[in-house]
């Protein structure tokens, strides 16, 4: 007889986006993420699309948001980090800018590789 055992993890990088700001020709996007694994998140890479109320993309930048940098270290399990995307654009006169971030690789301790398509969850703040 063979016994099995699935075990639902439901840990996750949870992230919170804030409403988008507009200095000068720079658009700042705050990504505020908490470590929900039970170990260390080694690194995480991001991409932030800025696009306009047509769609068409009027900036863009990826970058690594959790460690990546000897200045980056890496988000210890049930702590939080702060990370701000700055992005030049063409157009900082369109209405109805949109933000779409996205999530492209993340590594946790000892080198596993996350999935963060299942593993990263991205939610608007409420705040204005």
């Amino acid at each position: 007889m063979v016994a099995l055992c699935v075990v639902t993890v439901h840990a996750q990088l949870a992230v919170t986006m804030s409403p988008l700001k507009i200095v000068g020709q720079k658009a700042v996007i705050e990504l505020k993420m908490k470590n929900g694994f039970s170990e260390n998140v080694e690194s995480a890479r991001a991409m932030c699309f800025l696009l306009d109320e047509h769609g068409k993309m009027v900036g863009q930048a990826s970058r690594w948001v959790i460690g990546g940098t000897k200045d980056r270290p890496a988000l210890e399990p049930k702590k939080d980090t702060t990370f701000n995307f700055v992005i030049a654009t063409s157009d900082t006169t369109a209405t109805n800018l949109m933000v779409k971030v996205s999530f492209t690789r993340m590594i946790l301790a000892g080198g596993q590789v996350a999935d963060p398509t299942k593993d990263v969850s991205i939610e608007q703040s409420k705040e204005k």
